[in-house]
């Protein structure tokens, strides 16, 4: 198993635990584990990384209206959201410095 795949696992199995538990930072940790996946990243996939960026980070507190489990899903989005916005960030990243190195 790669070390993008590991770091990926770990951010979804925190975005959902912190759903249920009360994680010091973990927005950071997700971030971070988002910034490390998104350097394997290939140019295929970055159109599709960033429509789920927005639609996670736009969409997550809709689910609220649920009875019972709707704040649970809607923070597992929303937490999700954290982890592929930190994908999408280094993709940026990536093609700026792309674009700029000499």
């Amino acid at each position: 198993m790669s070390i993008e795949k590991i770091v990926g696992l770990i951010g979804v199995a925190v975005a959902v635990v912190a759903a249920f538990v009360a994680i010091p930072y973990v927005a950071t940790i997700l971030l971070v584990a988002g910034l490390v996946v998104g350097l394997y990243v290939i140019g295929d996939h970055h159109v599709r990384v960033m429509v789920s960026a927005l639609v996670l980070t736009g969409l997550a507190g809709t689910f609220t209206a649920v009875p019972a489990v709707g704040s649970y899903i809607s923070s597992i989005l929303a937490n999700l959201g954290v982890v592929v916005t930190g994908v999408a960030v280094m993709i940026v990243l990536r093609n700026t410095y792309a674009r700029l190195k000499p």
